[in-house]
């Protein structure tokens, strides 16, 4: 089965510039990191990316690699990735689900809630395997805060998810709540299954950011934005691609709802 999130139904206050942003300087890093070839793609990745071993002092790298702090690197990692579908995945959940968390929290607000679930989700994967000499790149760790603060704001959201079932192609509308919820239990029994310290994906690192999304919404959202938020469409609906666009994700607002071998991956 392949179930991919498409657009959602949350109310647009403001243009989510903070996202666009986002967005644009992994795309501009990634494109950064490609032109530089194979060998030094890997040097990037070694030198912008998080290290355990180097983060808490088991290991230093050659001084040629050592362009930022290692205090510095859980910030930097965030803009780097392992591919284009690395990239892709990380982007599309991004957009679909950082567009109303920024809306609901202000541009200020959700930068810093963004970050802080970036390094809490690198300090974590980190922590599982402090001596580990596997460098960690990727966002979705701070994606993952992101998934966290929606689940708290929107639980009740409606999300249009395109599915593939051997030969069955819907397009259905699912709670946030279900969604969500069911991409963490993944991440959490992943990150229980998987060898600490492997290159892989950082799952550790998922659950970190998502619990760290959670909690930290609570204390940096905007007083005038409710917690938990009803829903504003019809959920486990069968929605045609024309009709589903002029009903979700369209910027208005209801009255009701005004208040690799390098590295693991993230």
């Amino acid at each position: 089965m392949l179930a991919i999130p498409l657009y959602d139904d949350t109310p647009r206050l403001r243009p989510p510039v903070v996202t666009s942003g986002l967005i644009g300087a992994c795309v501009v890093m990634f494109l950064w990191q490609s032109a530089l070839g194979p060998d030094a793609g890997d040097a990037a990745a070694l030198s912008l990316g998080m290290v355990p071993a180097v983060l808490f002092g088991y290991a230093r790298l050659p001084p040629t690699l050592q362009l930022v702090p290692a205090w510095l690197t859980p910030i930097t990692c965030m803009f780097l990735h392992e591919g284009w579908l690395h990239l892709g995945g990380n982007m599309l959940y991004l957009w679909i689900f950082g567009k109303g968390v920024e809306s609901a929290l202000g541009a200020v607000r959700y930068t810093a809630l963004y970050l802080l679930c970036g390094v809490i989700a690198a300090l974590t994967q980190a922590m599982v395997s402090p001596q580990s000499t596997v460098p960690m790149i990727g966002a979705s760790g701070a994606i993952a805060g992101v998934l966290g603060a929606y689940l708290v704001i929107y639980p009740r959201s409606n999300v249009v998810v395109f599915l593939w079932i051997i030969i069955l192609v819907r397009l259905l509308t699912v709670p946030a709540v279900i969604l969500l919820g069911l991409w963490f239990l993944i991440q959490l029994l992943s990150a229980s299954a998987a060898p600490a310290g492997e290159a892989g994906v950082a799952f550790w690192a998922h659950v970190g950011g998502f619990l760290a999304g959670i909690v930290l919404v609570l204390v940096l959202r905007r007083r005038d934005v409710a917690m938990l938020q009803p829903p504003r469409t019809t959920s486990f609906q069968i929605a045609r691609p024309r009709d589903a666009r002029q009903r979700f994700g369209r910027g208005s607002v209801p009255s009701a709802g005004r208040p690799s071998r390098r590295e693991p991956w993230r």
